[in-house]
């Protein structure tokens, strides 16, 4: 069975009411209609050390959070804006993974070839676009595969209070992107289920 993890690098630990969770949640429930599973973690709540290796030593939660994402066919990463950038904790996502550039697989690919990723960014302020782009390009870099139209974001009115779990409603275009990412990303990790990358 195909399977997704979504990361929410939300700064909110807990059960704090969280606009990243919400964006997850129902990219997880557009990839359920393609019977994909998905496991949403909330990084804040995991001691995650500072660091680029798979594992920085006693008491870094990296390595659990690392299998998870070996074990899961999709990557939803999810963040909210701050002062037009990702969250301090999605950079530190990132630069864990970064010790994945060293990982092989037992035909010579590197380990996160196979893998799909996707991006849900939301936030107060521009910067989406932005975002995406940086996530892109790094989840690219360490093997993952993005795929056609592989973002969601919501961003509310500049200058203006209110946040995307205060919406009553999801909309309309935030819920049809969402429903593209999620097609997108099951068509895709389908495709690479049943032809991987060269070795």
């Amino acid at each position: 069975m195909t399977t997704a993890l979504a990361l929410n690098c939300t700064l909110k630990p807990g059960d704090a009411p969280s606009s990243t969770d919400k964006l997850l949640r129902e990219v997880a429930a557009q990839l359920a209609h393609h019977d994909i599973a998905t496991e949403v973690v909330r990084v804040v709540d995991h001691d995650v050390r500072p660091g680029v290796e798979k594992d920085m030593g006693e008491g870094d939660a990296w390595p659990q959070l690392r299998a998870k994402i070996l074990a899961a066919d999709i990557l939803v990463f999810g963040t909210p804006t701050w002062v037009g950038h990702m969250s301090s904790v999605a950079q530190r996502v990132l630069e864990r993974l970064d010790a994945e550039l060293g990982e092989t697989d037992d035909d010579g690919r590197p380990i996160l070839f196979g893998k799909v990723a996707v991006v849900a960014v939301v936030g107060n302020e521009d910067g989406a676009h932005k975002i995406a782009a940086d996530l892109f390009q790094a989840l690219n870099d360490v093997g993952f595969t993005v795929p056609a139209q592989g973002a969601t974001y919501w961003n509310g009115e500049a200058m203006q209070g209110g946040d995307y779990i205060d919406l009553d409603e999801t909309p309309a275009p935030v819920a049809a992107t969402n429903a593209t990412v999620a097609a997108n990303a099951a068509h895709l990790a389908h495709v690479l289920e049943i032809s991987d990358y060269p070795a």
